[in-house]
């Protein structure tokens, strides 16, 4: 049996396995990485520590194989890291130095790091929140992905969220597939450049 509930700060190594096992737009990323939190720094850990009222998990009889986490607004949440987050990791991970063609995954989600990109300015307008979900293989396609994001939409509603964004692998072709059944749409101009690589997804609440 499969339970959905909120997160715990006993989660966050499980949840750092996971942004690492479905790291490489949906596949295992650990061959990539010689660290192996360093996906979590950026896309998971920072919402399990700083907003765990935003963070939701899916636990089976084996533990925790999925999580939703987000926040409601994302500028105020983007300063929060520059200010909490990022300084004791720019301490620990030296700012990558040479050809950014020639870094390895390590190396760009250092720079990653020390050079945070943000969300456009017009999505974060138009779509204040956002939100990151992943799930183990095992729990896929039982439902459960649909699940948590319902339980953290219901949460956003209940907040008075008018509406939610996530950006996406271009080239995780299931999880495009996914937010476009969920009654997201994808964000084309003026809201992203054409150039810009992310799926970018937006739905009003």
């Amino acid at each position: 049996m499969t339970i959905l509930r909120p997160v715990r700060a006993d989660d966050l190594e499980q949840i750092y396995r996971i942004s690492l096992v479905t790291g490489d737009a949906g596949r295992d990323a650990s061959e990539l990485h010689r660290d192996g939190k360093l996906i979590g720094h950026v896309y998971s850990a920072p919402y399990v520590s700083l907003s765990p009222e935003t963070a939701f998990v899916a636990e089976d009889f084996e533990g925790v194989a999925g999580y939703i986490v987000g926040v409601f607004d994302t500028i105020s949440f983007e300063e929060r890291l520059e200010r909490d987050w990022w300084p004791a990791l720019r301490e620990t991970y030296a700012d990558p130095q040479g050809d950014p063609a020639s870094w390895d995954a390590d190396q760009k989600y250092i720079a990653a790091i020390h050079h945070p990109s943000r969300v456009p300015a017009a999505i974060a307008e138009a779509f204040p929140a956002h939100i990151h979900m992943n799930l183990l293989p095992r729990l896929q396609g039982q439902g459960m992905g649909t699940g948590l994001l319902d339980r953290w939409l219901t949460n956003a509603r209940d907040a008075g969220v008018t509406a939610v964004h996530l950006g996406a692998s271009a080239d995780n072709h299931g999880a495009l597939r996914f937010w476009g059944s969920r009654g997201f749409a994808r964000l084309e101009p003026p809201f992203v450049d054409a150039s810009d690589p992310t799926a970018w997804f937006g739905q009003e609440l």
